[in-house]
């Protein structure tokens, strides 16, 4: 095999990713976003999931020529990253990263944390708001703590961020996620691909306040959510 034969074959082709980006009532910051990761992440491609919007989204979709499907009543978000699991399946990607739709995430990292993929081997990079910073004192956080220790307690190992919605998974860890009606991007199935041999990588991030719209998230469904993500990775993942 000669020199330039060599250098071909060490050469790796880039990765082919997928931005899933589940949108619900997200009119006002639907473009805005899409724009910033098709300007920012040109490599990236992305797939908008409009979730049984009862507003302009898909409206403003098909209006801007914004590549998306549409569920025809609300799944939430489990359901509309598992639809873009099954896209990023059927299309041959190679990696997907979850996106908000509501300008939070900063496409800025996308890049960094492909590269932090590659280097790594890891199956999932986490953008993580506390690498190097600390985590301010509030409820929320308390309740980020709480789930930090139990997967520490459950799995042996620390994830300084694990309410992240900015992450990136290999096929292999989409590829459950597509296939499992019992799987959603959330801490308790982070802990459960962990115990069963998922590396996971966090890189600093940093995220802005949530550019329009109101979040799902009042204190109530905060704490509901805290206790069901507690619940399931100490008790239900065992059975999975």
């Amino acid at each position: 095999m000669n020199k330039a034969a060599i250098a071909r074959a060490t050469v790796r082709d880039p990765m082919k990713v997928l931005a899933i980006i589940p949108a619900y009532n997200e009119e006002d910051s639907i473009a805005s976003t899409v724009d910033e990761l098709v300007s920012t992440a040109p490599g990236t491609d992305y797939l908008v999931v409009n979730d049984g919007s009862s507003d302009a989204t898909e409206r403003i979709c098909r209006e801007r020529g914004i590549r998306h499907v549409t569920h025809p009543v609300n799944l939430g978000l489990t359901g509309g990253f598992q639809t873009g699991c099954r896209y990023a399946l059927a299309h041959d990607y190679d990696a997907v990263i979850q996106f908000d739709a509501d300008g939070q995430h900063m496409p800025d990292y996308i890049g960094p944390m492909i590269s932090e993929m590659e280097a790594s081997g890891a199956d999932i990079v986490i953008g993580s708001r506390f690498v190097d910073e600390e985590k301010p004192v509030s409820a929320r956080m308390a309740g980020s703590r709480l789930i930090t220790g139990i997967i520490r307690l459950t799995c042996g190992r620390t994830i300084k961020d694990p309410t992240s919605g900015m992450r990136l998974f290999n096929r292999s860890m989409f590829e459950q996620f597509a296939r499992r009606f019992d799987f959603g991007p959330e801490p308790d199935s982070i802990a459960y691909l962990m115990r069963h041999g998922a590396k996971v990588s966090e890189m600093q991030v940093r995220m802005r306040e949530r550019q329009a719209g109101e979040s799902y998230f009042n204190a109530w469904k905060s704490i509901v959510y805290m206790a069901r993500t507690c619940t399931s990775i100490l008790f239900v993942q065992w059975f999975r």
